[in-house]
């Protein structure tokens, strides 16, 4: 009989226990998820203002189960410095100003912007068209140089290199000039507007400055590239 009111006594033990084990791991896990999500909504309205046209997304890593998360009625609080902000990788810090618990909570953020790039494999040479081209959202850490967001003003430039398909279209891979191109000089002298035939002798993109020489009188001169086809002299 006695054996057997201990065992009873063990089970309820037993019960008791395992018990409350899962209230406190159910409890936790909701914290967890409490904080994760304190985290995106607060990192998605410090970026809210520093998205300069791109799309915002925060992926919050899972917070490892074995760390225990206390109660905080006042709502937990979230810090990340202004530097931190800027990266794709970023911890923040999360507390409860009842005690002196903390943790740090670590997030990537992915920003992407609507950028024009190419709608298959091209060759050095290339006239770029609405063909080959298309927009697509691109991660904006792939962007090394200037990129472009319409289709429209490509249109006439010439690839100066080997591009896979899905590439985005930069300004270091293309010229609206080339080098050797012959092309419209033009310049306003005393109010009137005077043009003139030339042979570019850089490379440029729209609003780069190049070297052209006046086909006419052989003088070397600096103008800024206006189109595929005109260069404009800033007298």
């Amino acid at each position: 009989m006695i054996i057997k009111k201990a065992s009873k006594i063990l089970l309820l033990a037993t019960g008791l226990f395992i018990s409350m084990a899962a209230s406190s791991q159910t409890k936790d896990s909701s914290n967890h998820a409490q904080i994760q999500q304190g985290v995106k909504t607060y990192l998605e309205g410090q970026l809210e203002d520093k998205t300069n046209g791109q799309n915002i997304h925060v992926e919050v890593n899972d917070i490892d189960n074995r760390i225990k998360v206390p109660d905080c009625p006042q709502g937990f609080e979230y810090f990340a410095d202004n530097q931190a902000l800027s990266q794709s990788y970023v911890s923040v810090r999360v507390s409860c100003n009842n005690n002196q618990w903390y943790l740090f909570a670590n997030a990537q953020i992915q920003k992407t912007q609507p950028v024009v790039v190419t709608a298959g494999m091209l060759s050095p040479g290339t006239v770029l068209s609405p063909a080959n081209l298309t927009v697509m959202q691109v991660e904006t850490n792939r962007l090394r140089h200037t990129a472009y967001h319409e289709v429209n003003k490509l249109i006439g430039a010439r690839i100066k290199r080997r591009v896979r398909q899905g590439q985005p279209v930069q300004s270091n891979m293309l010229c609206f000039v080339c080098e050797g191109d012959r092309i419209t000089i033009s310049a306003e002298v005393g109010g009137m507007q005077v043009k003139t035939s030339g042979i570019a002798q850089q490379d440029g993109v729209i609003g780069d400055t190049i070297t052209v020489v006046n086909a006419s009188s052989n003088k070397t001169v600096v103008a800024e590239v206006a189109s595929t086809e005109k260069v404009v002299v800033r007298l």
